[in-house]
């Protein structure tokens, strides 16, 4: 936090509770020239008004936590000040994965004088939960595929950790492969999805092949022989030309457009015999995937969850596809 916002959280938080106590106070004294228990002099529906003081119990708690809040802002900080503590709710201006966990060895260290709540966290829960994913680590994944505890576990890793691109049901959306069906770009293996989850995959890219295509004609043939590979009706004429210029993208989707799976190389070049879409199947969509190129990226997780919990992730996505 900058000096200027630090300052300004101070002056706000500060004159705040000062108003607070003077308020109490300017409430508390009789300015009505009347004693306290006597008639105000008017009524209303019957109701006379009585100048009666605030509750002794109400103004008594009102003080006590202003004096709370000051003993609060001593021990936990405010602003840029992290209080008699030392306390943080995290670490701040962490750039990367390993500058993160050397700051979190540091302030776990007994005599860091640090006390940042959600290293704290993470390592009680690590030491409650990490008998459990170690056990699990054990199993083969296969095994943990059919044991309905482990797949909870793994279903809410899933959730908070991959959910954002897969979706909380894993059908994924345009752009990221649904882990439910049996398509895989790269292997469904339990090893292969395991493989995938623990170090991203970073598509060797497809190129963009309009120029080499001849321009707007050469991309509408070849997508047109594209959609005939999976059976939908075409332009024949569109197609055949589609098809001679389809060799060259068959050193990747092979000869009859079966993926780089069918060929022995998990390279990530999709099957286009089938009707499964990562980027839309439309004819639209498809020419724009000619036209301009795919090249998808998956980040590593080995650093961010570590080995054990992606063992389990990996047991989930397995069994979604094995139903």
């Amino acid at each position: 936090m900058s000096s200027f916002w630090s300052i300004w959280v101070w002056v706000l938080t500060l004159g705040s509770l000062v108003a607070y106590v003077f308020l109490l106070r300017w409430c508390l004294k009789n300015f009505t020239g009347v004693k306290e228990g006597e008639s105000m002099g008017h009524s209303f529906d019957g109701i006379e008004e009585l100048n009666n003081p605030l509750p002794k119990w109400w103004s008594t708690f009102f003080l006590l936590t202003i004096i709370w809040a000051f003993g609060y802002i001593a021990l936990y900080g405010l602003g840029g000040w992290s209080g008699l503590l030392g306390w943080k709710s995290s670490n701040q201006g962490i750039l990367n994965i390993a500058e993160s966990k050397a700051k979190t060895i540091e302030n776990l260290a007994k005599d860091s004088g640090v006390l940042v709540q959600y290293d704290r966290e993470v390592a009680q829960a690590n030491e409650k939960y990490g008998p459990i994913f170690e056990a699990y680590a054990a199993r083969t994944i296969e095994d943990l595929s059919t044991d309905s505890e482990a797949l909870k576990v793994g279903q809410r890793l899933f959730i908070q950790n991959c959910a954002q691109c897969h979706g909380s049901d894993a059908h994924g959306t345009t752009g990221f492969p649904n882990l439910a069906d049996k398509d895989w770009l790269y292997g469904g293996t339990p090893e292969k999805i395991k493989e995938t989850i623990m170090h991203g995959r970073k598509a060797s890219g497809m190129a963009a092949w309009s120029n080499v295509l001849g321009g707007e004609s050469g991309v509408k043939e070849v997508a047109a022989y594209v959609i005939s590979l999976s059976g939908r009706s075409v332009n024949p004429d569109l197609a055949k030309a589609g098809k001679e210029k389809f060799a060259l993208c068959a050193s990747c989707h092979g000869p009859d457009g079966q993926g780089s799976l069918a060929l022995g190389l998990p390279m990530g070049a999709p099957n286009l015999s089938d009707n499964i879409w990562l980027y839309g199947g439309s004819q639209r969509a498809i020419e724009e995937s000619i036209r301009n190129g795919r090249a998808g990226v998956m980040p590593p997780w080995k650093d961010i969850l570590g080995e054990q919990k992606v063992h389990v992730i990996s047991a989930y996505v397995y069994s979604l596809s094995q139903d």
